[in-house]
């Protein structure tokens, strides 16, 4: 995407050590913005490089965004880095995938604390700063099984349409101090998961896909900045739907 400025914003986005949050970061980054890059347990040294290599501020933090302290630090990072902090990107995820049925409590516990409860505590920490500025933006990273539901995904789907009623809820609540929260559900994105299927349920999936294809990281990432950048200016309590088709009714 071109011609879309985050200059002079700075932006934070959890999850960025590889996949769709390091997309979103180098996106970002393209277009103008400073950043906070949060990873977890793998270091994300070149993405500073690259940001910088851009001209743009960066930092890396280690966060285990599932933590509520650890999301305070992140929000904190930002402010003391920066001075500011302009936009969000709430897209830190795992999969503990099984049928409910053999689904023991800590695989529930472990994938809605780092899908769900982290939006909301890391959320929480940016709009007060937002707050204060009278604007700012949160995109939430929702998920195609969110709005469909699919086998074996208890706990990923209740997460990631969790974050969708988390999204609707802030948009109402932070609208009037000039604070914009969307979300974006991904479908199947072309990824380390992807490229192991075998070609057979690779076939079966894309035969539910209407335009035939995976989607790329980058996708996401520029419908990310769209919702972040001016372009997306009218836009909050969306759930910008990234699928090829796969959800979509007739």
């Amino acid at each position: 995407m071109t011609n879309v400025s985050l200059e002079g914003k700075v932006a934070l986005v959890t999850g960025a050590s590889r996949g769709l949050g390091r997309a979103i970061a180098e996106e970002f980054a393209r277009a103008g913005a400073d950043l906070v890059i949060n990873y977890n347990s793998t270091p994300c040294d070149d993405l500073v490089q690259f940001a910088t290599g851009l001209g743009r501020r960066a930092v890396a933090v280690q966060a285990n965004v599932a933590n509520i302290e650890d999301c305070d630090r992140l929000v904190q990072t930002a402010i003391q880095e920066f001075g500011r902090l302009d936009i969000l990107v709430n897209n830190a995820g795992i999969t503990r995938d099984t049928l409910l049925m053999r689904m023991e409590e800590d695989a529930w516990d472990a994938v809605l604390n780092t899908n769900l409860k982290s939006a909301y505590a890391t959320s929480r920490a940016a709009c007060r700063p937002m707050m204060k500025a009278r604007g700012g933006c949160i995109i939430n990273i929702s998920s195609v099984s969110g709005l469909m539901g699919q086998a074996g995904q208890a706990n990923y789907a209740a997460s990631k349409a969790g974050l969708i009623g988390l999204t609707k809820t802030l948009a109402r609540e932070l609208a009037s101090r000039g604070i914009r929260v969307n979300a974006i559900a991904p479908g199947f994105i072309a990824s380390d998961m992807t490229s192991v299927l075998d070609d057979k349920v690779r076939e079966q999936v894309l035969q539910q896909i209407p335009l035939g294809d995976f989607g790329q990281p980058t996708d996401i990432a520029n419908a990310a900045l769209f919702l972040a950048s001016d372009m997306g200016r009218y836009v909050t309590g969306s759930t910008l739907v990234v699928d090829g088709g796969l959800t979509m009714h007739g």
